[in-house]
């Protein structure tokens, strides 16, 4: 019955969508201004509306990374390993890092990217990005002029990963004016036109570094509905898009011929919190054996790829298993405990029904994960009232007040698991708050934030996590998918990359 009612109000807030989307597409045109219509021009639409094309400020560097108009020190691949870009390699002694830059990287304007030239967009995006403020604590010299070094004063081997992150682009800070409306950056890409809050155009880079772009450039159009994006390729008015939504990737299965539709899991994942203060080891393990991850991902028809654990398979710190869903080992716990069904088909025990406080808010899907989930746990005879918070950080994440506490975060932020185990597992951290404690587990963290060979700290990030599942700690549920479609004969939008910070490349194309 419940997936006929979210089918329903899936259908209607699609239709919804869909006729809005009517008033949102006739001024199109087929290529950006200024532009011959027989050019290769791609026509993208985006659901966010940029202010400032200052790729150091807030998010606005994965929009212009998805432009391809800016480029970091080092790149994540599709198997979320970081590789360089504008930088030849990067090698560690102790804090110190140094960095050579490769010889023919340059700027949209010739202008060669330099060590002092980095260095400057470090600090900077440091001092306007508190997510970067440690890059203004750091000790920089330049070396030589393609080296450069990086004294982070303690042992920090995430370095590179941070220096993926599409907000520490490397901009011409003395070409790019305030960098709000015009940007000299070193993708293969330059903006030709952009509106604040509405259309961007790029045109290739002429002088790009990297190899001439198959692309003449590529349009941009804000389109926030999602029925609105799906109209406008059904049209023939946009090429691509992301963030596809579970009726539209429907429709396009159902025409092969006309559209290409590439689903992979992403980096945003669903996960719980079971609090050890207020639940045994058999009430934790008989809920985690009812949650059946692959039902709910089943049941979100696409939107989300049921997890293991908080990493996708594919990263060498994803290799974790945990049990399968059990309902009959679930209720033999139960009731090994001491509690027996009563009339209603709840457990309870000294006449007090199993009851339990089942805390989430309204966004990522929460809402719909949570009412999931309590159809579940009612399936073997629990009992889960549901409680809903506008501000989880401010309630029930500061306060410890819930049995099951649901929470959606990016968990691999730049290919590394340090990031979220730090967050989620350490003594003290925001979302270890439910007194999950292991002391072996706080040594391998200790150990994980300075370890320096990557195949050493898969290692230890997957003990972590595999003691985390087998201790009952958490329940890993599903990350977010990826979802692009494209027009057949467009290729290379990054649609096998995990991350939602890249898009158009050199080897974009299309026929």
């Amino acid at each position: 019955m419940m997936k006929k009612i979210l089918a329903v109000l899936l259908g209607t807030v699609f239709m919804t969508a869909s006729l809005y989307g009517c008033n949102n597409t006739t001024a199109m045109g087929t290529a950006p201004k200024g532009q011959a219509s027989d050019k290769k021009i791609l026509r993208v639409s985006e659901s966010f509306a940029l202010q400032t094309l200052d790729p150091h400020l807030d998010y606005q560097g994965w929009y212009t990374s998805i432009y391809g108009v800016t480029e970091t020190l080092f790149h994540m691949n599709d198997q979320s390993t970081v590789t360089p870009l504008l930088a030849e390699s990067a090698s560690a002694n102790g804090a110190v890092w140094t960095i050579r830059l490769k010889e023919k990287a340059c700027f949209s304007n010739g202008d060669p990217v330099t060590p002092d030239m980095v260095i400057r967009n470090l600090k900077e995006a440091g001092g306007i990005n508190f997510r970067f403020s440690n890059f203004t604590k750091y000790t920089y010299a330049v070396v030589d002029k393609d080296t450069f070094t990086i004294d982070t004063g303690i042992i920090y081997p995430m370095l590179i990963n941070d220096l993926a992150s599409p907000e520490l682009a490397i901009a011409d800070l003395d070409h790019s004016g305030d960098k709000k409306t015009g940007l000299v950056a070193t993708g293969p890409f330059i903006v030709s036109s952009f509106e604040p809050g509405g259309t961007t155009q790029v045109v290739r880079n002429e002088q790009y570094w990297n190899g001439k772009a198959k692309l003449d450039g590529a349009v941009f159009y804000y389109m926030p509905e999602a029925g609105t994006s799906f109209l406008a390729i059904q049209n023939g008015e946009i090429d691509t898009y992301t963030s596809v939504t579970s009726d539209a990737a429907e429709q396009y299965r159902k025409e092969p011929e006309t559209y290409k539709l590439t689903t992979i899991p992403a980096t945003r994942l669903q996960f719980y919190i079971l609090n050890e203060n207020r639940m045994n080891a058999s009430l934790r393990r008989a809920i985690n054996l009812t949650v059946d991850s692959k039902a709910i991902g089943a049941y979100l028809n696409g939107t989300v790829s049921e997890t293991v654990g908080p990493f996708g398979p594919s990263a060498s710190y994803g290799k974790v298993t945990k049990a399968k869903p059990d309902i009959k080992v679930a209720k033999a716990l139960l009731e090994g405990d001491g509690y027996t069904i009563n009339s209603d088909g709840y457990y309870e025990k000294d006449g007090k029904v199993l009851s339990i406080n089942l805390a989430y808010y309204a966004a990522r899907s929460l809402d719909t994960l949570a009412t999931l989930i309590q159809e579940q746990l009612k399936e073997v005879g629990i009992h889960a009232v549901l409680t809903c918070e506008e501000d989880p950080d401010g309630t029930y994440i500061a306060t410890g007040d819930f049995d099951i506490g649901l929470f959606c975060m990016i968990s691999d932020k730049a290919g590394d698991p340090y990031y979220f185990i730090n967050c989620t597992l350490a003594d003290g951290a925001p979302y270890n708050c439910g007194g999950f404690k292991n002391e072996q587990v706080q040594l391998m963290i200790k150990e994980l934030e300075t370890e320096t060979d990557t195949n050493k700290r898969a290692q230890l990030a997957n003990q972590v996590i595999q003691t985390a599942i087998d201790e009952d700690a958490f329940g890993y549920v599903a990350l977010f998918n990826k979802i692009t479609v494209t027009r057949n004969g467009v290729k290379g939008v990054a649609e096998n990359n995990p991350f939602d910070f890249y898009f158009l490349s050199a080897d974009t194309d299309m026929d």
